[in-house]
């Protein structure tokens, strides 16, 4: 088991390995060689560099600037965590100070380490159009735990070929052929399905080692991506713990160290923001945000800024009235609760109220569960929409980004199950879009019932979604085939932005 890791490091890596069942990545001979890279925006003119490390590091820091050949900044921290059961320590250093829109070299302080680079956040505020990356129910590609297969028959599933991992999931090698196509990406949960480790029979004696190892396969694959682009994370259900079985199988066979998101939590803990300072001059704006910013919890809920879009991260899994994964709630995942009774509702209408359109005019809001999907009331979650819905049309949100289910939908504007009269044509109401539907070891969910609402639903490959944010006024919302780069579905959302501040 696991727990005999960190007892075990000092055996010749050949032994180590052998104690190992599972299909783990090979350990790197200098055990402080940066793994699993993964940066986040900060904050104003702020990128956290995150990655994971075979020991423990007493004093983490990064080298920066803005040519691959002077890296003449230094930043440094003592954030080096791990858990009972992992194997990795997840460190992180803040870069601050950074110039906004600017490409910026970076490397990681070990004998083992390249120098690699990534696009500093835009101001908020700055009218110039970007691009977003939507990715979410993103599972891994290796022995232990994932298929390209997307209706699960073994006679078709893909042979991994000899090159580097992450050009083979269809997805993720999107991402890495686009790659100037986008700036950033948004992943609201489900990251590798480690918890699906017993759909592969061999895993059936070693479940703790095999968590691990799919863990570590999957940010390693991920790293290319979420080392080179601004990566935002949020929590889903298989983030939950070891084994996505219900509360008496949980307590039975979790070790402590993968229960309650450890994981997510520790790897992603330090690098999501809180919530940043408005840049409005508008008082009762610098008010809310700064509540908002008191209130946050990261990497559970928070928000960011990013050129003239304002993102507001929610935790669908615990921490509002009937939330699923808490102890008592419809998965019976014994989760949460991360804050006190009321605190992410609190922090919700706090920073939505306090976005002002003068300066950020599009306001985005993803989380994990959809209310509205096609397949049946089964696919959606009730009390996600009780809790969250209603701030969402008061405070006049654009878009809301989902996934849990498999496949990729969109939605016309829709209020509490009624449709906006005015449809993408300058809405009151929240449009919303599920983008699940790139990749994991459960396949594709069929589309099944259709609702009044939904505008475009796909479930025959894995596919993602983009944002474009072309200017104030225009949203262009595009799917995109994994596999081919194929437009499955493009629209544009039309809002007039004449409020400065919205509240219905």
């Amino acid at each position: 088991m696991l727990s005999l890791w960190k007892a075990l490091q000092g055996l010749p890596l050949l032994a180590v390995l052998v104690a190992a069942a599972a299909d783990y990545p090979p350990i790197p001979e200098d055990l402080s060689t940066p793994t699993q890279q993964r940066l986040a925006i900060h904050g104003m003119n702020a990128v956290s560099v995150g990655w994971n490390t075979y020991e423990q590091l007493a004093k983490p820091c990064v080298q920066y600037g803005t040519s691959a050949s002077r890296l003449l900044k230094e930043a440094c921290s003592t954030s080096s965590v791990t858990y009972n059961t992992s194997r990795t320590w997840a460190n992180t250093v803040v870069l601050t100070g950074l110039s906004p829109a600017t490409t910026y070299y970076y490397q990681i302080e070990s004998t083992n380490a390249t120098v690699q680079s990534f696009l500093s956040p835009r101001t908020p505020g700055d009218k110039t159009p970007f691009t977003t990356s939507v990715v979410i129910d993103l599972g891994v590609y290796g022995a232990d735990g994932f298929t390209v297969d997307a209706d699960g028959d073994p006679a078709r599933k893909a042979l991994v070929p000899a090159v580097d991992p992450s050009l083979n999931h269809t997805t993720i090698g999107r991402l890495a052929d686009t790659w100037d196509d986008y700036e950033w990406v948004l992943h609201p949960g489900d990251f590798a399905y480690a918890d699906d480790w017993y759909l592969t029979p061999a895993n059936a004696n070693d479940g703790v080692n095999a968590y691990e190892a799919i863990l570590e396969t999957f940010y390693d694959q991920l790293a290319p991506i979420a080392g080179g682009k601004l990566y935002m994370a949020s929590p889903g259900n298989h983030e939950a713990d070891c084994e996505e079985l219900g509360t008496a199988a949980i307590e039975a066979t979790c070790p402590d160290g993968q229960k309650n998101f450890t994981d997510f939590n520790i790897r992603f803990g330090n690098n999501m923001p809180t919530a940043f300072g408005s840049t409005s001059a508008n008082l009762t704006a610098k008010v809310g945000a700064n509540s908002a910013a008191q209130l946050a919890q990261p990497p559970f809920w928070y928000s960011f800024e990013y050129g003239m879009v304002h993102v507001t991260m929610i935790d669908t899994e615990t921490d509002f009235p009937d939330a699923p994964d808490e102890p008592y709630g419809s998965s019976s995942l014994d989760g949460g609760p991360f804050g006190y009774s009321g605190q992410q509702l609190a922090f919700l209408e706090a920073d939505l109220a306090s976005v002002d359109r003068s300066v950020t005019p599009w306001l985005l809001v993803a989380g994990h569960r959809p209310w509205y999907s096609t397949g049946g009331s089964g696919n959606v979650c009730k009390a996600c929409q009780a809790a969250f819905e209603p701030l969402l049309y008061q405070y006049g949100v654009d878009l809301g980004v989902f996934g849990h289910v498999h496949n990729s939908q969109r939605f016309a504007p829709v209020n509490n199950s009624v449709l906006d009269p005015n449809g993408m044509d300058d809405p009151a109401m929240p449009m919303y879009i599920v983008a699940g539907g790139t990749g994991n070891i459960e396949g594709l969910s069929s589309v099944g019932a259709n609702v009044s609402s939904n505008r475009f639903a796909y479930a025959e490959t894995f596919s993602y979604a983009t944002l474009t944010f072309e200017d104030e006024n225009n949203l262009l919302i595009q799917f995109v085939e994994s596999a081919t780069g194929n437009i499955l579905d493009s629209s544009t959302l039309y809002k007039s932005h004449t409020e400065q501040f919205v509240n219905q």
